[in-house]
């Protein structure tokens, strides 16, 4: 079930901070806000949950991770619909079904869990520091009308960068020895570059590579690993 409207304009300038669109969701006993937002960063979606006891999670996603998250959403929606009825007397331990998204700085995990109540998705937000962690619980049942509703906020209010994350290639993550390496497409007004942050505790280090050096990267790469092999 739904209730609530949309709210907001479109043709807010850039710099300014305020709502362009809310949506409210009822979703068992729980509430749930979709709000698209903007600042001088850009636009992003707030999601919050208000349980019946009043308790209050939130999540932001950029534009770009909203539309990596919908797809994924969707694929979760599929794989609960397949699951057989649930057996209070027989749970599952952990998780039914994970995945995880890395964005820029931060880490998304999706884990669709069951206990004796239902089963539920568990959203988590992480800073990849992995000092802060937000998390919001949607009901299994609501998921499909959570994903419409978020789907159609994108659509209407995406400024290109939701598409253009659905058909860039998927941000990656390798964890190597004591240390966390992130790979990321980005795009500024010289073109698209690779971001290859380095995470060590509170230790960070980034470097950045144009898309007209990628090849010549990795051929560097590909001549190190042959002359290992064969030392």
């Amino acid at each position: 079930m739904m209730s609530g409207s949309e709210s907001g304009s479109d043709g807010m300038p850039m710099g300014n901070q305020g709502d362009l669109a809310s949506r409210n969701l009822v979703l068992e006993s729980k509430r749930f806000y979709l709000d698209v937002k903007e600042n001088q960063r850009g636009r992003f979606i707030k999601i919050a949950e208000i349980s019946a006891d009043g308790r209050k999670n939130q999540i932001l996603m950029t534009f770009s991770t909203a539309a990596l998250f919908n797809q994924n959403l969707l694929n979760f929606i599929d794989f609960y619909h397949d699951l057989d009825k649930l057996n209070p007397d027989s749970l599952q331990q952990g998780e039914l079904k994970s995945e995880v998204m890395y964005m820029d700085d931060k880490k998304y995990h999706m884990d669709l869990k069951e206990n004796a109540r239902g089963r539920f998705l568990k959203v988590s937000e992480t800073f990849t520091r992995g000092y802060s962690r937000f998390q919001v619980f949607i009901p299994a049942d609501g998921m499909a009308e959570f994903q419409h509703n978020l789907g159609e906020l994108i659509q209407e209010y995406d400024n290109g960068d939701a598409e253009e994350a659905l058909n860039a290639p998927q941000n990656k993550h390798l964890r190597i020895e004591n240390k966390n390496f992130y790979f990321d497409i980005k795009r500024n007004q010289q073109g698209r570059y690779m971001s290859i942050l380095e995470v060590k505790g509170s230790y960070r280090n980034a470097i950045l590579i144009p898309e007209s050096g990628w090849e010549s990267f990795r051929d560097v790469l590909d001549e190190y690993v042959t002359q290992s092999k064969n030392n």
